[in-house]
């Protein structure tokens, strides 16, 4: 048992040496500093988003499960928010401040994953995602050239796209946007923008959804772009051998980066270096021109 002080309160942590990640060694208590260690960074990127809790009591080697609903073991101290759902609500941790983050590391929360909107207007995404999913045939060369392909698109309809590493398997190319939008006017353009690209190369991309039907293509996910849907955040480790994380890139660091390239191990030397989403709270863009340009001439679905 041992007790951490952040930001004047005192969380217990129970089994601070107990091991999470077999491979590399990480405990609790690593978990833990390493959600302190990105906490500037990756605040910023989730307040006031309800987040979905990926936990991971016996180590990630074995099943963990994915929480959205908090009970009343919660400190009083931790933001929620109370979301409508089909018959009744379920409330959402929302990761406020830095204690949060470490309450949730004694909880094993390896991953986080937030919502696309905040939560004093649920229904109004600020982002859009699209997201890389390669099949097992897909080089990492087919998978850089259709995130340069999704910049490309997105830039020309005067939007300004993001660009991140899931700690995965690919790349999420993620848009600010002003609030102007539903989720289903949102995920309409992040169709209609997949469509174009995959138009450009049918042979290596597809907007199928069914596995059965995208014949070993790499799939460009613009389903996540729905109410209550998540995606990874910007510097959350994930469950997955050698600790990596999902970590923001500029565009230039795209032909040097692999989906894991950034580990637990290597994400302090990531934080000394200029942060490559500085500008994303400055940059969001409005889909009016966007949708007035993938209007006139939409490619067939592929």
């Amino acid at each position: 048992m041992a007790v951490v002080r952040v930001e004047n309160r005192s969380i217990t942590v129970a089994h601070p040496d107990k091991v999470l990640f077999t491979d590399v060694a990480l405990t609790k208590g690593d978990l833990i500093d390493f959600y302190r260690a990105v906490a500037p960074r990756l605040l910023p990127l989730v307040r006031d988003r309800p987040l979905v809790l990926h936990r991971y009591p016996d180590g990630v080697s074995a099943p963990g499960f994915i929480q959205h609903d908090v009970d009343a073991s919660l400190p009083s101290w931790v933001t929620r928010v109370v979301v409508g759902k089909q018959g009744g609500t379920v409330t959402h941790v929302v990761g406020n401040d830095e204690a949060t983050l470490v309450f949730l590391a004694t909880w094993d929360c390896v991953e986080l994953h937030p919502w696309l909107a905040t939560r004093d207007d649920l229904t109004h995404p600020d982002r859009m995602v699209l997201d890389l999913d390669p099949s097992e045939e897909t080089s990492i060369d087919a998978l850089r050239a259709t995130a340069r392909s999704l910049h490309d698109a997105l830039v020309s309809l005067g939007l300004r796209p993001f660009l991140m590493t899931t700690g995965s398997r690919g790349y999420h190319v993620v848009v600010p946007l002003l609030r102007r939008r539903t989720f289903d006017e949102v995920r309409a353009v992040a169709r209609a923008v997949a469509s174009v690209v995959v138009a450009e190369d049918p042979d290596e991309r597809t907007v199928q959804l069914a596995r059965a039907r995208r014949g070993g293509r790499l799939f460009i996910d613009y389903l996540r772009n729905g109410y209550a849907q998540t995606s990874v955040a910007p510097y959350s480790l994930r469950a997955r051998p050698g600790a990596p994380v999902a970590i923001p890139l500029d565009w230039s660091e795209l032909a040097e980066t692999t989906p894991t390239t950034w580990t637990w191990s290597r994400v302090r030397d990531r934080l000394n270096a200029p942060d490559p989403w500085a500008e994303m709270a400055s940059a969001s863009g409005d889909l009016t021109r966007a949708r007035r340009l993938l209007d006139r001439a939409l490619p067939p679905v592929t």
